[in-house]
């Protein structure tokens, strides 16, 4: 996993493509996780109402937590595993990364 992000915006969204694991925070306090190679592209079609099924009804979201990794097999499988955790550890996790 890549530790360094290459060039982040002013808002701390990455700007580059590369492949990234995000977490959202929903209008109703719900937790959304999702796999993309362009962040800011992924965050602006959420909000839009165009992601996913999930976040349509839940706008606007914020993005809470973002991790880069070195392929999407590592994506897809990274994301699934942030989906089966509980909602506490998912927390652990975001407040964790905004900690460092």
């Amino acid at each position: 996993m890549k530790n360094c992000i290459k060039s982040i915006t002013e808002n701390g969204i990455p700007s580059h493509k590369s492949h990234f694991v995000y977490i959202l925070r929903c209008r109703d306090g719900s937790l959304y996780t999702g796999y993309t190679t362009e962040v800011g592209r992924r965050l602006a079609e959420h909000n839009a109402g165009k992601g996913a099924k999930y976040t349509r009804s839940r706008t606007p979201v914020e993005l809470v937590y973002v991790e880069e990794g070195e392929s999407r097999s590592w994506g897809q499988r990274r994301e699934q595993r942030i989906k089966r955790m509980s909602r506490r550890e998912k927390e652990l996790l975001i407040t964790s990364r905004h900690s460092q």
